[in-house]
Order: structure tokens, then sequence, then C-alpha cells
């Protein structure tokens, strides 16, 4: 129930074309406070009710709590949630041993493109693709709940 992951802006659309996976995403918080975000999320034709706790020193790890729930329960629980929908696309690519998450953001934190790998440890190394930029594991401002209250586009230095 431990997540741990690194997050790294992206550099080129180039992910695009390696992906095996892309499905359209729509989250939203009925609670954004770091300590315990309360994300419901769509994911294609999936749903899921997911609770996250404070990442710890490093910011790699945190606890994570994931249920999946219907269609129709997450659409009314995301009318319930905080104001601010994340709208994006996920797309997946392999890479050795690990699968990368790439998010490109739509609406109000349009522009933005992240991408995820979760690791094993920590420590754990893995293979680097050309498109990966700036590591922002430690950013807070890249979490999804404080881009739902603060979004990319609104940012004054980028």
């Amino acid at each position: 129930m431990i997540e741990i992951e690194r997050k790294f802006l992206v550099t080129s659309d180039a992910f695009k074309s390696e992906s095996f996976s892309n499905k359209t995403i729509k989250q939203g918080y009925l609670s954004s406070v770091p300590e315990r975000t309360v994300r419901v999320r769509t994911k294609g034709d999936e749903a899921y009710l997911t609770i996250k706790g404070a990442s710890n020193e490093t910011g790699l790890s945190r606890f994570e709590w994931e249920k999946e729930i219907s269609i129709n329960e997450a659409e009314s629980l995301l009318m319930l949630c905080e104001s601010g929908i994340i709208d994006k696309v996920r797309y997946e690519v392999k890479l050795g041993d690990h699968t990368f998450e790439i998010d490109e953001f739509f609406g109000a934190n349009s522009g933005l493109i992240l991408a995820e790998v979760e690791l094993k440890f920590e420590e754990e190394e893995f293979q680097k693709p050309s498109w990966l930029g700036l590591e922002v594991t430690n950013d807070h401002r890249y979490y999804n709940a404080y881009l739902n209250l603060h979004p990319f586009t609104k940012w004054e230095s980028r």
C-alpha cells in the first residue's frame, strides 16, 4: 500500500509514438489536503476511489489505497468534488522493466505534460527515455491535487 514514484516534465511528444495505451482521465478531489487526498477518477470505462497520505521526507513514497468503483458511482461522486476537474490523457510507454505513465493535461492545465515511473524501492535504477526532462518529484506544484486548485495556465512563472 506504499506508492514509490518519480515524476518528470516531458520535453517532446515523441512518447506518443512509443505508447502502447492511452486513456482519457477525468478526476476530482473530495479532499485535497496534502495529509490525506481523496480522489475520484474515471479512466476510460473504469473508475476508482483513491486515498493517498502525505509524502515522506524524500517525496518519493506515500500511502495509497485504491478501490475500483462503478462509472455511475464515480460520476455521482465527481459532482460532490471540490471545484475544478482534472482532464488529461494518459499514455503508457514500456521501457526496460518499467512502464512510464505520461499525462497530457487539457483545460485549465493545458500545456503541461508529466511522466511518472513507479519503483519497487526508492533507489531503484531505471532506463530514462530521451523525452524525459527535469525531475519534479519533490515539487508539490506538480501534484494533481495542487493542479486542481492552482491550474498550470495560471502560474506566473513556469
